[in-house]
């Protein structure tokens, strides 16, 4: 942030209200959090809590009483946090309360009858940004950390909360003020007995920057992949085993086996989080299924709004596994499917356990058929995630290192498409010497602003509202 917003800032928090929330999901368990931060924090506390003052940064067991009646709640362990050496930057107390509905709330209650009110979704993470203790891309991997459904997500925000893509973006938004600078000097100094700043050098300066912010775009769709996973669609036929290959990789019975072909009217949806190969289990993307609605020519309104809402999946797909009991189903399955999208198509033969049963058993498909699999036994599974993963990294550029900063939120691919673009049209106007300098300079402090609002370095109180409502209370 720049010093005179952190000063405002500073300002408008020795001015702000107690806050308190419970931290923890509701329902039952052993225990609860309840915070509470703000300037009158420790006056509120001292209020409930018994024995109070507490030594800072020390659990202490304490009595939490109703500050109306005296009536005893629960009996918490509280810890103070004199700000600034808090999360918030205020003075913090927490307190670990029995688990459940009610004993959570009641201490809730007391401290709001003491002075406090209710937090807003993210208003604590929201104050730590405020005081400095994060930048508002760190605040989002808090966000993206509670929120993960994968092992590749929470590196992802991890690596994110550890300010590597703040890094980054620093480093981004230093080389487009290095442009700027050399702009500048031409502009205030135009008779120095160097003379004007060559236009060989500015021009090898935004070509660095523009190559910097392109780099850090061209993460983006592995980000995608990250944070949402790949999609891969199981398309066929009724009765080629989709189900029971969504079942079976899925883990649990999501999708109903039946022989009545058309079961399948809508699609079911699972995440797979797959291990990885890779140190420390990061070479995996996480898979998301789709299981679909049979492929076939019908007169059935209801079964063929459910076979173009299939189709509308394959589309979307980053890979799409054509199932059939016979090659012959798999060939057709993907001829019918290849033209839909342009992702990665394997077939796969779901029938591998009817190998060698001479009633039952299509004789058309070869022993070393490739992605045999089998629901029943498990054969071939690992080999078919493994295959969808070697195609989706293929289209893709591969699955990002454990530590390397990705896009992962369009907010941030907004504002570096919109850096991008700033810059274009400073190379062109500089190319062109169609403006003055001042004006096409105008392009850079846009694009330096662009990088900025990623993470917070100016005042942009809307941007923060948009990324705090999805918080939950309490964080």
């Amino acid at each position: 942030m720049q010093p005179s917003s952190l000063d405002a800032l500073a300002d408008a928090l020795a001015d702000a209200d107690t806050i308190a929330a419970v931290a923890t999901a509701p329902g039952r368990g052993a225990l609860a959090l309840v915070r509470l931060s703000g300037p009158a924090a420790f006056e509120v506390a001292a209020r409930v809590l018994a024995p109070w003052p507490l030594v800072p940064r020390v659990a202490t067991l304490c009595v939490a009483r109703d500050p109306r009646t005296g009536e005893r709640l629960d009996r918490p362990l509280a810890t103070a946090y004199p700000g600034p050496r808090s999360y918030t930057g205020e003075d913090v107390v927490e307190l670990s309360t029995h688990g459940g509905h009610v004993a959570p709330a009641a201490v809730l209650a007391a401290l709001v009858a003491a002075g406090a009110r209710v937090a807003l979704p993210g208003e604590f993470t929201r104050r730590a940004v405020l005081a400095g203790k994060l930048d508002l891309a760190q605040a989002e991997a808090v966000g993206d950390l509670i929120d993960a459904r994968s092992q590749a997500m929470r590196r992802a925000a991890l690596a994110q909360l550890d300010g590597g893509l703040s890094r980054r973006v620093t480093a981004l938004r230093d080389r487009v003020l290095d442009v700027e600078a050399l702009i500048a000097y031409d502009i205030d100094f135009p008779e120095e007995d160097d003379g004007p700043v060559p236009r060989a050098r500015v021009a090898a300066a935004l070509g660095a920057a523009r190559d910097a912010v392109d780099g850090l775009l061209r993460t983006a769709p592995a980000g995608e992949l990250v944070r949402d996973g790949a999609l891969v669609v199981i398309a066929g036929p009724p009765n080629a085993g989709k189900s029971s290959l969504f079942n079976a990789l899925a883990g649990e019975a999501r999708a109903i086996v039946t022989e009545v072909p058309g079961t399948t009217r809508d699609a079911l949806e699972a995440l797979l989080d797959v291990p990885g190969d890779g140190p420390n289990g990061s070479a995996r993307w996480p898979l998301r299924l789709v299981d679909t609605a049979g492929l076939r020519e019908t007169a059935d309104r209801v079964e063929r709004a459910g076979i173009e809402r299939s189709e509308q999946w394959v589309a979307r797909a980053h890979a799409v596994l054509a199932c059939g009991e016979t090659t012959a189903d798999v060939a057709a399955t993907m001829a019918h499917v290849a033209p839909l999208t342009a992702a990665p198509v394997l077939g796969v033969w779901t029938k591998a356990d009817l190998r060698g049963a001479p009633d039952d058993a299509p004789n058309d498909v070869p022993d070393d058929a490739p992605l045999a699999v089998s629901a029943e036994t498990g054969e071939g599974l690992t080999a078919l995630v493994d295959a969808v993963v070697r195609a989706v990294a293929a289209r893709h550029g591969g699955v990002p290192a454990a530590d390397e900063p990705v896009v992962t939120r369009a907010r941030h691919r907004r504002a570096l498409e919109e850096a991008r673009a700033e810059l274009d049209a400073f190379a062109a106007a500089w190319d062109d010497d169609g403006l003055p300098a001042p004006v096409a300079a105008v392009h850079l402090r846009a694009a330096a602003g662009a990088l900025e609002e990623i993470i917070g370095a100016v005042d942009v109180e809307e941007v923060l509202g948009r990324v705090f409502a999805s918080f939950c209370v309490g964080k």
